[in-house]
């Protein structure tokens, strides 16, 4: 099968599981109801039938932006890369999730498993700014077994595409990728770039030991208190603590300002909060598991 891009894991991409959801990373933040129960958000699962573009099997296929995010309502976080930090910070907190034996960001979308704040029931987006994780759908690259070759892939599940003619057609009559889907390769292969890019940035992180468990608290006026664990924050007492020499590293690398966007973007749990139902109207507090170093 002629597949319409492959590109060497010297160059970007990031590994996956095997399957139908491969090249796409698992994590979880959790979400408590009241003191007992804990339910794992239904993470990335919007991708469900994950195929390799190639024209033999999409040579009359078209995709057609639907405008509906409804397949991101289910999920209360979503992977953000460091070059979006600045947009994300004002409008939804970034966090740390554990994905394997690494940490990723990811912006919270919800204080509810299952539930995101910004997506409304028509399926519209409700922020600002929406993640490239959430706009690069239904596109994302999958590792082969071998793990050398990265291989671009659409979830033939998602409700744009067609071989009807509504939309954007992948391939032209003799074959040869459309400028559309070259538009969406070199999207989707930047978006690689920025997550190794993200992934040093957290590996420095985490070499330094900065990172701390904590947890966000979601006080209802009846006495219900919601839960969000499973993430980790900058401690900022680590932080000042580090050697000259080291803050002077990362302030060159562009890391302490990363840091500290994501510091204040703890901030936004409060005004996330608003979102939940008025006759909710919840308090946060945002504290931590293991040390009080971090405050928000």
């Amino acid at each position: 099968m002629r597949s319409v891009c492959a590109i060497r894991s010297g160059h970007s991409g990031h590994s996956g599981h095997s399957g139908s959801r491969s090249g796409i990373s698992s994590y979880g933040i959790s979400g408590l109801h009241g003191h007992k129960g804990n339910a794992m958000s239904r993470q990335l699962l919007y991708y469900r039938k994950v195929v390799p573009v190639s024209f033999e099997r999409h040579g009359g296929w078209y995709v057609k932006a639907t405008g509906d995010y409804s397949f991101a309502g289910e999920s209360n976080s979503v992977p953000i890369t460091v070059v979006e930090f600045a947009a994300a910070a004002s409008e939804y907190p970034i966090v740390f999730a554990e994905s394997g034996d690494s940490v990723l960001p990811v912006a919270m979308l919800g204080v509810k498993a299952e539930h995101n704040l910004f997506v409304d029931a028509s399926g519209g987006w409700l922020g600002h700014y929406i993640p490239a994780f959430v706009r690069r759908y239904p596109f994302v690259f999958s590792k082969n077994e071998q793990g050398d070759r990265f291989y671009l892939c659409v979830d033939e599940d998602y409700a744009g595409c067609n071989q009807d003619g509504r939309g954007e057609r992948l391939f032209d009559a003799d074959g040869e990728r459309t400028q559309y889907l070259g538009n969406v390769l070199n999207f989707v292969q930047e978006y690689q770039v920025q997550f190794n890019r993200t992934q040093a940035f957290c590996s420095r992180l985490k070499e330094l030991d900065l990172l701390e468990s904590m947890q966000a608290q979601v006080r209802l006026p009846t006495g219900e208190q919601l839960s969000l664990t499973g993430f980790q924050a900058v401690n900022r007492d680590k932080l000042k603590a580090l050697p000259a020499e080291t803050l002077e590293q990362l302030v060159k690398r562009d890391e302490m300002e990363l840091i500290y966007v994501h510091l204040q973007s703890l901030r936004c749990f409060s005004s996330m909060a608003e979102r939940v139902k008025a006759d909710e109207t919840p308090r946060v507090e945002t504290e931590s598991a293991e040390a009080e170093g971090v405050t928000h």
